[in-house]
């Protein structure tokens, strides 16, 4: 018997699901709601929009998940009180997570630093304290995801270096965080900062891996595009996730909505996914 290929899955608002039902009901495919990223739907009421959603999809089984919120909330905060505010809301998108039934949440990294960080030890380059701050911000959010089996994915932003991150993800010793890797961002900073490509990502991301973000660039701004109208090598990365064997989501996050079937056409016709 021939191995299947991966199912490929989209990211979403929830007021997208009705028109892509019958889509992610083929297969029960992974689907990310994108509403927390929101600060007006976290001071909402969870369980009515939880149950809008569960409503929508009768009888899906799929991996669901959430975008967690990040927009002005930077992980590793030396203000205290900043650093409040930011676990006020990544536990306010876990209260969602356990209302829809989530089973991932996207976290952004916490490293946006000049330079070239390649040693995660190196206190003078400033990785030292981000991490640290990094981990007291997010160890509530980490509990609380344990306790209601939620995975925490640690999406590759800026970062130059894939073993940095890996590091910060394993630090936690928890099953129930995990390492996301956005391919257009980690495409981006290969042509920009030498950092290496997606599918090397991939592959030191390892066991680790738990979730990718399917998107194309130009290399030149983070786009969003459909798969095939950018650069990326998508024979190389599906290689490379395949390899790992680690069963990641794949979630098409496109800026354009509508481009979901042509981004998904493109991979089913490459022989990709399905």
């Amino acid at each position: 018997m021939t191995e299947q290929l991966p199912l490929i899955g989209a990211a979403m608002p929830s007021s997208m699901v009705p028109e892509y039902r019958d889509w992610l009901l083929d297969g029960n495919r992974d689907l990310e709601i994108q509403d927390p990223v929101v600060p007006a739907v976290l001071d909402g009421d969870h369980r009515s929009l939880a149950q809008m959603i569960r409503d929508s999809l009768p009888g899906y089984t799929g991996r669901l998940g959430v975008h967690g919120p990040f927009w002005g909330l930077p992980l590793a905060a030396f203000d205290p009180e900043i650093q409040k505010v930011v676990q006020k809301r990544l536990l306010q998108s876990l209260d969602f997570c356990e209302a829809v039934g989530a089973t991932h949440m996207v976290v952004h990294s916490p490293y946006q630093l000049l330079g070239d960080p390649v040693i995660t030890s190196a206190p003078d380059l400033g990785i030292g304290d981000s991490k640290a701050l990094a981990m007291d911000t997010l160890l509530p959010a980490v509990k609380r995801a344990e306790q209601i089996g939620c995975t925490l994915v640690i999406e590759c932003i800026f970062d130059r270096h894939p073993l940095v991150l890996v590091d910060f993800v394993r630090s936690f010793q928890s099953e129930f965080v995990r390492m996301s890797v956005d391919v257009g961002h980690a495409f981006i900073n290969h042509t920009w900062q030498g950092a290496p490509p997606p599918d090397i990502w991939v592959r030191e991301a390892g066991s680790l891996l738990g979730h990718v973000h399917l998107q194309d660039t130009d290399g030149w701004s983070d786009r969003h595009w459909a798969p095939g109208d950018g650069k990326i090598g998508w024979d190389a990365l599906f290689t490379a996730i395949h390899d790992v064997k680690a069963n990641p989501r794949l979630i098409l996050e496109l800026k354009d909505l509508k481009a979901i079937p042509q981004g998904h056409r493109f991979l089913v016709e490459q022989g990709l996914g399905r």
